[in-house]
């Protein structure tokens, strides 16, 4: 879906940092956790109705100053983290910008409104008979 994604590649700025929790000497000095930004309103790829869109379904990832921000901790290596957090950034994207089908009504088939309407008379007739009557 996404035409230029080398273009789009070029438009992304990462900053590295450390990463939170245990890990002993490894983690204390190895800045291997990926921050990667996007300015979507700067962004020279997509058209203003692709922005748009994108702004709509990713309102809640997109911060105030129009960038859309990732992390990506998961691995040791800042290289493989910058890979995760580029194909999460392309999938976050192409989902963006996929068009919703829309919902076809369908119509209940004749036959099984009687089937329907059949069972709710034989139970209503199963309890009738249940019921007792009295006498006074």
């Amino acid at each position: 879906m996404i035409a230029n994604k080398e273009i789009l590649l070029t438009e992304l700025v990462f900053k590295f940092s450390r990463s939170g929790g245990a890990g002993g000497q490894h983690v204390n000095k190895v800045s291997s956790k990926v921050l990667l930004q996007w300015d979507v309103a700067g962004s020279t790829v997509f058209s203003a109705d692709q922005k748009a869109t994108l702004f709509h379904v990713l309102s809640n990832r997109i911060n105030k100053d129009g960038i859309l921000q990732l992390e990506s901790d998961n691995d040791r290596s800042q290289v493989r983290n910058k890979e995760i957090a580029i194909q999460r950034f392309l999938t976050l994207i192409d989902t963006a910008l996929t068009p919703v089908k829309a919902r076809k009504k369908t119509k209940i088939p004749y036959s099984k409104v009687v089937d329907r309407l059949d069972r709710k008379r034989r139970q209503s007739d199963l309890k009738k008979t249940r019921s007792k009557k009295f006498d006074e």
